[in-house]
């Protein structure tokens, strides 16, 4: 009989651990190559409205993408949730805009503008696992994949992983959107579109 496929909350668990496991100099060193990376795609050049999220633990770090991003001008959004399955986009304007929140995940600080998602050129996404074809397990509350609606369709999804994160396939629901690429410190995977 043949082995049941893993669920999504045992592929988040593995992977999770995996990622958990990297030493905290060599994490630093991937995190920084998935940066250049990430700093080289032609839709990151070109963006005027960057949303991404504000990495805690084990992430990849993404405040080198933040100072980026606001050093050249773009309009700078980060996550904020409000509710079950409810997130917005919150502008920035300096790293200091970022306080801990719920778990120490950074957050913006509260009076600052929403940015609405339609004008949002890039979106940059978390996850605990992804497959070459752009399925996403995330942390499970949900928050990301009803975000991602609202974007325009021109937007680009682009995932930020260590290479461990990357398996073979993920299951996908009818409700799970895809990235459009995924970024990690020895590859950029193209999922089904140009950016």
């Amino acid at each position: 009989m043949a082995n049941p496929e893993p669920s999504k909350d045992e592929i988040r668990r593995d992977a999770l651990a995996r990622r958990n496991r990297l030493a905290a100099d060599d994490r630093a060193r991937r995190g920084a190559a998935v940066r250049r990376r990430f700093l080289r795609v032609a839709a990151v050049r070109r963006a005027h409205t960057l949303f991404c999220f504000a990495s805690f633990r084990t992430e990849v770090d993404t405040a080198g993408i933040l100072r980026w991003a606001l050093r050249r001008g773009l309009v700078t959004a980060v996550p904020l949730i409000q509710g079950p399955r409810r997130m917005v986009a919150v502008r920035i304007t300096d790293m200091s805009d970022l306080q801990p929140g719920q778990w120490d995940i950074p957050e913006p600080r509260p009076g600052l503008p929403l940015v609405e998602p339609s004008s949002i050129d890039v979106a940059v996404l978390p996850g605990a696992a992804f497959d070459p074809q752009g399925g996403r397990v995330g942390y499970g509350g949900g928050f990301y994949d009803t975000f991602m609606r609202g974007l325009a369709p021109s937007a680009a999804r682009i995932a930020l992983a260590f290479d461990d994160q990357v398996i073979g396939c993920v299951p996908c629901e009818a409700h799970d959107l895809r990235a459009h690429m995924i970024v990690t410190e020895r590859r950029v995977l193209r999922c089904g579109r140009v950016c």
